[in-house]
């Protein structure tokens, strides 16, 4: 069963309100979708548990406990999570000053930060303890290189591949075997993913296959599995692809 819930669009800044940082946890009973939507608020989108997908327009980021990601107001994102995570969401009044970008990005969701976060919490925590603690909190927000992102081609001519791909992150096939498929030049395939993705085919299935990959950590699954799943020989091999991708590695990502 997957449930559906819709939001509504809200420009930045739209609604008043009256605190500097709320926080919002839930686990989902069920597989979940978030329509797309914005809020009047910044939104820092984390896991305590499990790996979900954020979309913005043709980007697909990957949020896990340890990687998260900052929503500014009145971005238009949707988003999805399967039953059993645990998901937080921290608001963040429009306005307020961080070293992050008006725009989507990365956020390492370090001790200290996932510390000062859960003390906010705290039901009885004092007015000036609250202030010290948001205060620390916006200091140590930082964006992080590691992001787990995908950016999603839109042409038709690379539709076929992004579709196969993404539905099975083990599919072999290289770009000659591809452009025999679709029936035109390796040339043109290579020249349409780096238009429109930045990369190459060989990377971008690479980070097509770390999302996939760190989405079957979260639940538990050993590497092995995982390594197999996604299209390589060996745990390995599946390590070392990964650790080039993300910067890290699996075991950063599995669930205990």
């Amino acid at each position: 069963m997957r449930v559906t819930r819709e939001l509504p669009a809200l420009a930045a800044g739209e609604v008043d309100v009256s605190f500097v940082i709320k926080a919002y946890a839930e686990v989902v009973a069920a597989d979940t979708t978030w329509t797309e939507h914005s809020h009047p608020w910044h939104e820092l989108l984390w896991n305590a548990h499990g790996a979900s997908t954020a979309v913005t327009g043709s980007q697909v980021w990957c949020v896990t406990p340890t990687l998260g990601l900052w929503m500014p107001a009145g971005q238009l994102h949707s988003a999805s999570a399967v039953a059993g995570t645990s998901y937080r969401a921290h608001f963040f009044r429009h306005g307020t000053v961080s070293a992050l970008p008006d725009e989507p990005v990365a956020v390492d969701i370090t001790l200290l930060l996932r510390l000062l976060l859960d003390r906010l919490g705290e039901p009885d925590l004092p007015p000036r303890s609250r202030d010290v603690t948001e205060a620390m909190v916006l200091d140590v927000l930082r964006p992080s290189p590691r992001a787990l992102l995908v950016h999603l081609p839109t042409s038709a001519l690379l539709r076929p591949i992004v579709d196969a791909v993404r539905a099975d992150p083990s599919d072999q096939r290289t770009l000659t075997g591809w452009a025999t498929v679709l029936g035109c030049s390796e040339r043109t395939l290579t020249r349409a993913f780096r238009t429109e993705t930045g990369t190459s085919f060989a990377r971008w299935v690479a980070s097509v296959r770390a999302q996939h990959a760190v989405r079957l950590l979260a639940r538990g699954f050993e590497v092995e599995v995982v390594a197999d799943a996604v299209g390589y020989r060996s745990a390995s091999a599946f390590g070392a692809a990964f650790r080039r991708t993300t910067g890290t590695t699996p075991g950063r990502f599995r669930a205990p």
